[in-house]
């Protein structure tokens, strides 16, 4: 076998697991960065749950906002979506005594409804996915408060309270079993699927998908209705996790999938997805969230760190997604170049200044207010 054949061959089995390695680095910096300024209370086991079950949370929403990221598309309402599918879940229990098992399916249609009428904007009134969703969004979450009128709904029965934050004892959390299983599910829909295939072929390039058959229009309401409904679940996990729900819940929820998402290697120009990539940023943002809360760093700075997490990300999918373009040879091919060692460089500096960020907000922190 020839050195180009090697090469070639190599490029193929990397390929699939491009997209995890920025976070996959990332997460690396955070585990070293915590194991020596915070072992003890960073990798104690409560945290360590604290940080999974935050992250299935956002689970169920990355794995249908990347369906939709990868036909080129964005969804800012998810926030709302979770919000009204939530209240509107807590009202059929509280007030007119719907059953559980009721109430939840119900939430997580009408997500899926709201989902439609986001793809049917979109679609059929060709407005913009930003300002579409964007606009839905202020409806969606208009209807949230004056559904709710200033009301926090609370004390829901057990069945919901384990859906958020309930154990199976010895093993994980339900909610982590139940964003994981979300996660499996996209990853086999993506892959294994028509639906995954048409997806990746629509944001690759829409015009040559509506050439060989694919109904576009459809399929992106396809992608619309999935990440509503996913939503709603993420609404009712919310619910479940803090056992009451407000209409201003689940006020950022759009930007930290869409972050996740992007972190995670699906391309915001479509036509590039990875589910797995997608599951790695979840967990990156909640490690790092997790990190700065635990070095009792302000809000602030957690905002710092997570916009230097994104820019970088992108910057390196772009360039990634640039080199398949010029079809020089793929990733190996292109980190060989001059351009390549600039990248690596930048990627090293970008995962330095994220420890940087660490440590200065460590050492600006407050100290801890003595007990008693």
């Amino acid at each position: 076998m020839s050195m180009i054949d090697t090469h070639s061959k190599l490029n193929g089995r990397l390929e699939p697991y491009i997209a995890i390695i920025g976070p996959l680095a990332m997460i690396l910096a955070i585990l070293l960065f915590m194991g020596a300024a915070e072992p003890a209370r960073y990798f104690r086991v409560s945290n360590l749950n604290l940080i999974l079950l935050d992250a299935a949370l956002y689970m169920p929403m990355a794995m249908g906002m990347t369906f939709v990221i990868t036909q080129r598309g964005i969804d800012l309402s998810i926030g709302s979506i979770a919000a009204l599918s939530a209240i509107i879940m807590a009202f059929l229990i509280k007030q007119y005594g719907f059953s559980v098992y009721v109430a939840v399916p119900a939430a997580i249609a009408l997500g899926a409804l709201m989902g439609l009428i986001n793809g049917l904007v979109i679609t059929r009134f060709n407005v913009p996915d930003l300002i579409g969703t964007l606009a839905m969004d202020l409806v969606y979450r208009g209807l949230a408060l004056v559904l709710a009128k200033g009301l926090v709904l609370a004390r829901f029965p057990e069945f919901l309270t384990d859906i958020g934050r309930g154990q199976i004892p010895g093993f994980v959390p339900i909610p982590v079993l139940i964003g994981i299983a979300t996660m499996i599910a996209g990853y086999f829909m993506l892959t294994r699927t028509y639906f995954g295939r048409y997806t990746i072929a629509i944001g690759s390039n829409p015009e040559a998908a509506e050439l060989t058959g694919i109904s576009v229009k459809r399929h992106k309401v396809y992608a619309y209705v999935l990440c509503g409904a996913c939503a709603a679940l993420a609404g009712v996990m919310l619910t479940g996790k803090l056992n009451a729900i407000q209409a201003t819940s689940a006020p950022y929820f759009n930007l930290h999938v869409i972050a996740a998402v992007v972190v995670g290697g699906t391309s915001l120009f479509g036509g590039r997805a990875s589910m797995l990539g997608s599951f790695a940023g979840v967990l990156l943002l909640s490690m790092m969230i997790n990190a700065l809360v635990t070095l009792r760093i302000e809000f602030f700075w957690q905002s710092v760190a997570s916009g230097v997490v994104i820019v970088s990300s992108v910057a390196l999918y772009a360039w990634i997604q640039k080199k398949d373009r010029d079809g020089t040879g793929g990733l190996l091919a292109g980190l060989s170049t001059p351009e390549g060692h600039k990248m690596l460089r930048f990627s090293a500096a970008i995962i330095g200044l994220l420890i940087a960020l660490l440590a200065i907000g460590a050492l600006l922190a407050e100290p801890p207010a003595p007990s008693g």
